[in-house]
C-alpha cells in the first residue's frame, strides 16, 4: 500500500527537487512524538538496514504475490528484481521488463508510480505511470498492461493508456503520478500535480493539483458533487500542490502527502469534494519570500493532519501493515528527500501527529513492504541502494 525539473529559479530547484535546504532536517532532527518499541540497533535505530542492490534512480517499487519486485527507474526502465529466499539480503536476477511506453525523463519527470491490480495472481495486470511530451507541453499518464513471462523474457503485453492529465503545460516538475486502489475493488486514485503553475490546482477544468478518482479502465468517476459544480468529472478532491504518496488504511480511510513550498510540507486525510488550499493557503511561504496565508479555521479550506517546516521533502508513502513492526501497525512512513530520512507519522483513527525521523544518510524516494513485514526503502539518483529494514536485535 503505498503508498521530482526544471526550474524557473535556483530557489525553486533547490526546493521542488528535494535538495538539502536545512541542516536541522538533513540531520533528521525533528522531534519525535512517541518512543519506539523496538530494541534500539547500534546506531540507535529500532531496525537493521540491509543494502540489496544498487539501482539506476529508481522511483518506485511494488511486490508481486510470489515475492519478486517490479521497480521504475527515472529513465523509462521497469525491472523485475528476484530476491534470495534464504537467511541473507540479496539480489539472484534482476531483468528489464520489456513493452514500457517511452516517457520524457526530463527535470522531475520520469516513469513514476507501478502497482499490480489487486487481483494480479488472476489477471496478471499492472497500472503503472510516467511523465510524457504532447500537444501544449508535458502530462502525465496511466497506463496497463498485462504481465507475461516466457522464453522472451518478462514484459508487459497490451499496453493500454488509461488516463492523461489535462491540461499539459511546459515545464519540467510537479508530476506526481500515484496510484492507489480503493477498498471497495472497483475504483483506483491517481494523483496529479499541479505541474509548478499554482492556479491550475484551483481550476475546475483541469486535473492539475488534484487527486482523482477512476473506474479500474480509467473512467473518470470523481465526486459527484463536485461534477454537479462543474469539475472535471474524475476530480475527487482538489487544492493539492505535488502529491507524491497516496494510500488507504484498514478502515478505507485515505491518506496523501505532498511538498509544499518553502515549508509547509504536509500529510493529509483526503475526503471527498474539499478544497486543500493550495495556493491560498499553505502552512509554508512562497520561495521569493511572500507570504502564503497559513491554513485556519473558518477559512474553507481542508487542512494538513500533519505539516513540516522545515521540510522533510516527502518522496513515497507506506502505509504499514505488517508483523514485524507489531507496534507500527496503522502508521504512515514517508522517504524523506532532502531530510534523508525515514520518516513515521503516528495515525490514530483520522487524526495523525509527527512520530519519528530516523537519519538515513541519503535521499529516500520511496517506502514498501515487504511480503514478511520488513520495510523496504528506493534510496534517490545514481547508483541507489535498495535497502532492507528489518527488527533490530
Amino acid at each position: 500500500m503505498h503508498r521530482t525539473i526544471a526550474c524557473a529559479t535556483a530557489a525553486i530547484l533547490v526546493a521542488a527537487c528535494g535538495a538539502p535546504n536545512d541542516p536541522a532536517v538533513a540531520n533528521g532532527s525533528a522531534p519525535a512524538a512517541q518512543a519506539s518499541a523496538a530494541a534500539p540497533a547500534a546506531d540507535g535505530r529500532p531496525f537493521a538496514v540491509a543494502p540489496v542492490t544498487t539501482l539506476d534512480s529508481p522511483w518506485a517499487m511494488a511486490f508481486l504475490p510470489d515475492g519478486r519486485m517490479l521497480v521504475t527507474e527515472k529513465g523509462g526502465r521497469m525491472l523485475l528484481v528476484t530476491l534470495s529466499t534464504g537467511q541473507g539480503n540479496s539480489v539472484t536476477a534482476t531483468m528489464p521488463v520489456a513493452g514500457i511506453p517511452a516517457v520524457d525523463s526530463e527535470g522531475q519527470g520520469a516513469l513514476m508510480d507501478v502497482v499490480p491490480a489487486p487481483d494480479f495472481a488472476r489477471s496478471k495486470l499492472v497500472y503503472f505511470s510516467g511523465s510524457v511530451a504532447g500537444a501544449g507541453g508535458k502530462g502525465v499518464k496511466l497506463w496497463r498492461g498485462r504481465f507475461v513471462e516466457d522464453a522472451k523474457g518478462p514484459r508487459l503485453e497490451g499496453v493500454t493508456e488509461l488516463f492523461s492529465a489535462t491540461p499539459f503545460v511546459s515545464g519540467d516538475g510537479h508530476y506526481s503520478g500515484r496510484i492507489a486502489f480503493a477498498p471497495d475493488g472497483q475504483h483506483l486514485f491517481f494523483t496529479n500535480g499541479e505541474r509548478q503553475k499554482f492556479d491550475p490546482a484551483q481550476d475546475p477544468k483541469a486535473t492539475l493539483g488534484k487527486v482523482l478518482r477512476l473506474t479500474l479502465d480509467g473512467k473518470p468517476a470523481g465526486d459527484p458533487g463536485l461534477t454537479a459544480r462543474g469539475f472535471h468529472p474524475a476530480v475527487w478532491s482538489y487544492g493539492h500542490r505535488n502529491l507524491l504518496g497516496i494510500a488507504f488504511d484498514a478502515q478505507g480511510n485515505l491518506w496523501e502527502q505532498e511538498m509544499g513550498p518553502k515549508g509547509g510540507d504536509e500529510v493529509n486525510l483526503i475526503l471527498p469534494g474539499r478544497n486543500y488550499g493550495w495556493p491560498k493557503a499553505s502552512n509554508g511561504s512562497h520561495y521569493d519570500g511572500r507570504d502564503i496565508p497559513d491554513h485556519k479555521p473558518g477559512d474553507g479550506f481542508e487542512p494538513p493532519k500533519v505539516s513540516w517546516n522545515p521540510v522533510i521533502s516527502p518522496g513515497g508513502l507506506l502505509l504499514y501493515t505488517g508483523a514485524m513492526f507489531p507496534e507500527w501497525q496503522g502508521d504512515l512512513f514517508i522517504g524523506g528527500l532532502s531530510s534523508e530520512a525515514l520518516v513515521r507519522v503516528d495515525v490514530n483513527g483520522t487524526n495523525a501527529a509527527k512520530g519519528d525521523q530516523w537519519p538515513m544518510g541519503k535521499r529516500i524516494r520511496d517506502v514498501e513492504q515487504g511480503p514478511d513485514g520488513a520495510i523496504w526503502l528506493l534510496e534517490d539518483g545514481e547508483g541507489a541502494r535498495l535497502l532492507k529494514l528489518t527488527k533490530a536485535g
